[in-house]
């Protein structure tokens, strides 16, 4: 009974850990924010051009966030963690998604985890007071 329970529980877990490192597919790719930035983003990395970049270390789809490690060259805040919100629009394309950087300097993934700051109810101030920044695909 135990070797069974292992062979069901065991795929299981593997993959509720693979969904949790896959971005969705609607935020692959390259983007242009409300503010003419551009970002290329991946499974693992989240560039914001030109010299930010932030690794992925996990992706939380039912709740629309991810948490990085901010690169170490990065311009500001090196080697600290990052949670940043998303949320999809509807009615206002070109923009097909927002997010909010709702921490970008926390000293351990965790803190940055606990950051819960957006409200996705009101995406013109729910990112502590200002918009959720607005993307649009660029491909």
């Amino acid at each position: 009974m135990k070797k069974l329970l292992l062979i069901v529980i065991l795929p299981l877990s593997f993959i509720n850990l693979q969904a949790q490192t896959k971005a969705p597919e609607m935020l692959k790719g390259s983007f242009m924010d409300d503010y003419k930035i551009t970002y290329t983003i991946t499974d693992t990395l989240w560039v914001q051009k030109p010299n930010a970049k932030y690794h992925i270390i996990k992706w939380n789809e039912k709740e629309q966030y991810f948490i990085a490690r901010n690169d170490k060259n990065n311009p500001a805040d090196g080697g600290l963690y990052t949670r940043i919100d998303y949320m999809t629009f509807e009615s206002m394309q070109p923009f097909l998604w927002g997010f909010c950087l709702s921490a970008y300097n926390s000293a351990t993934e965790i803190a940055a985890e606990a950051v819960k700051i957006a409200d996705r109810a009101n995406p013109r101030k729910g990112c502590n007071g200002f918009p959720f920044s607005r993307m649009k695909r660029v491909d």
